[in-house]
């Protein structure tokens, strides 16, 4: 299905997430009631349960609605309150979702022995096992835990490792070009980490660096930090960024263009470059993010010179069929990190992104036109990424 209208989505997975913590606040509340406390101690367990649930999911959507301009938090409120409440959160919608699937399957297997009867060997015992059904308890009570944890491990390491995407493309121009997209600088995308994937960036000693939008997360204060680690790479033809939906929601583009100018990075918005070449000249064109922005191809496109190899930035890559159309060879996008979090079936991976667009990730083609999505640096709405680890993506443009 794609193509879902974003409030929908967000205001769908957060009415899930309301009723996960309902749903496992109930069952954790039956599980301290069935226990061999006291009454006074259950009481107490119950209320500091619940204060907790609560605690941590507002906290989260707090995070999540309501810019916080907190330019690097230590450590421990980053690791003890964002990240906690965060994981919190998103692991507890899959623990509820586990829960019920395992009590309906409970539920049909004994609706199944009510239905065809149970064979009772002559002389065994007519009664519950008490002892294993604690047992089955206690293990479904572990699993449930299992996404919680795992999502405490997206956050605390698989987001802090990275591929190096390499690939060979034809262009008309022998280009070492180096992309970064979805930076999302925030309280979970700090300095010290983007200054990690920046001394990659000169480490691959890029020709052109390209920049393909949401540079911040939810608070235009990270802007400035941003921009300066970008600028640190001094590539051969210059660095350029485009913008994407974050920077339309929180910021201007007069305001946005004056930061990172002030940095040596011009910002192509339905603009176009021309870069000489000892191969030739090609032009570097961006356009606006297609959602929130105002795009405009035709005026990015206008007055480059017929023949010209184009390099297209959009945030999104849902322009890749109109940009095929007009013979751009290749065109850079992100905005959909990849899904995030991903699961890989045999029959193909399977996230919010696969659902929403054609174009999640990876590279496309139409004709002898090129699309390449990548997945990356930064995370959006939780810090959480598994199975789409993030991704600095160097061409080798020929």
């Amino acid at each position: 299905m794609p193509g879902i209208p974003f409030p929908v989505l967000r205001w769908t997975i957060l009415s899930l997430a309301i009723l996960a913590q309902v749903y496992l606040f109930v069952r954790i509340r039956r599980a301290i009631l069935s226990s061999h406390q006291s009454v006074a101690v259950k009481s107490w367990t119950i209320r500091l349960a619940g204060a907790a649930i609560c605690l941590l999911f507002l906290l989260n959507g707090y995070i999540l609605f309501r810019p916080i301009p907190w330019v690097d938090p230590p450590a421990a409120v980053r690791i003890g309150l964002f990240h906690l409440s965060a994981v919190w959160t998103f692991g507890s919608l899959f623990s509820a979702l586990f829960l019920l699937v395992a009590r309906a399957a409970a539920a049909l297997g004994r609706a199944t022995v009510g239905l065809f009867g149970r064979s009772v060997r002559p002389g065994a015992p007519d009664g519950v096992d008490l002892g294993r059904r604690r047992f089955l308890k206690a293990g479904v009570g572990g699993l449930a835990a299992a996404p919680v944890l795992l999502s405490g491990y997206g956050a605390a390491y698989a987001s802090r490792s990275y591929d190096v995407e390499q690939r060979r493309l034809p262009f008309g121009r022998s280009l070492r070009v180096v992309q970064l997209t979805d930076i999302h600088a925030g309280i979970y995308m700090t300095r010290p980490e983007m200054r990690r994937y920046v001394d990659e960036v000169i480490a691959l000693q890029p020709d052109l660096f390209v920049l393909t939008g949401d540079f911040i997360s939810n608070s235009m204060a990270f802007l400035p930090g941003c921009a300066e680690e970008m600028a640190r790479v001094r590539a051969r033809y210059g660095t350029f960024a485009t913008l994407g939906n974050h920077e339309r929601w929180y910021g201007t583009v007069a305001e946005i263009r004056a930061i990172f100018l002030r940095h040596g990075i011009p910002v192509l918005n339905n603009a176009h470059t021309v870069i000489h070449t000892p191969d030739g000249p090609f032009s570097l064109a961006g356009i606006d993010d297609l959602r929130a922005g105002t795009p405009d191809l035709d005026a990015a496109l206008s007055g480059i010179p017929v023949g010209t190899p184009i390099l297209l930035l959009s945030h999104r890559p849902e322009i890749f069929p109109e940009a095929a159309a007009r013979g751009i060879p290749l065109t850079l996008s992100g905005h959909y990190h990849g899904g995030q979090v991903k699961l890989s079936l045999p029959g193909g991976n399977v996230s919010l992104a696969h659902i929403r667009t054609p174009y999640p990730e990876g590279l496309y083609r139409i004709n002898n036109s090129h699309l390449y999505v990548s997945r990356g640096i930064g995370t959006t709405f939780t810090p959480v990424r598994l199975n789409a680890p993030p991704e600095v993506t160097l061409f080798h443009l020929t």
